[in-house]
């Protein structure tokens, strides 16, 4: 990975999903989640502090190791267990219909292949489960 992929991307993420605008969104559909929630595309963790008491477990999933290591310091203290996932959305290290919810955030952009992803993110949600998409 290059050096602009590891340290400065990272870090660039992170600052602007911290903007006024998507704080304000965040707050709006993340605390919709509720039961076992699955976060594709997890980031830096800016949701996790916004998950409300109905969520029981999250699944914190990102490919990158960088943005994992930013989240789980933004985990210390979180209100619900949060197990995280170094993994690709195209393939989603959980059971079929493991999940309640699934949330992500601004993410499909960037993903390789979104309509894998999408069928991934389905194929893990429960039959009567939520996708939010913010």
């Amino acid at each position: 990975m290059s050096v602009y992929g590891r340290y400065v991307l990272p870090f660039l993420t992170d600052l602007v999903m911290r903007n006024p605008e998507a704080r304000a969104e965040r707050a709006r559909f993340v605390p919709l989640a509720s039961g076992d929630v699955l976060e594709v595309g997890v980031g830096s963790g800016l949701n996790i502090p916004v998950y409300s008491s109905q969520v029981r477990a999250l699944y914190a999933l990102d490919p990158s190791p960088q943005l994992l290591r930013m989240a789980r310091r933004r985990a210390t203290g979180a209100r619900v267990p949060v197990t995280f996932m170094q993994e690709s959305a195209e393939s989603i290290p959980l059971a079929d219909g493991a999940v309640d919810t699934v949330v992500t955030t601004w993410t499909l952009c960037s993903i390789n292949d979104p309509v894998r992803a999408l069928r991934e993110m389905r194929r893990v949600l429960r039959a009567d489960g939520r996708l939010i998409f913010v």
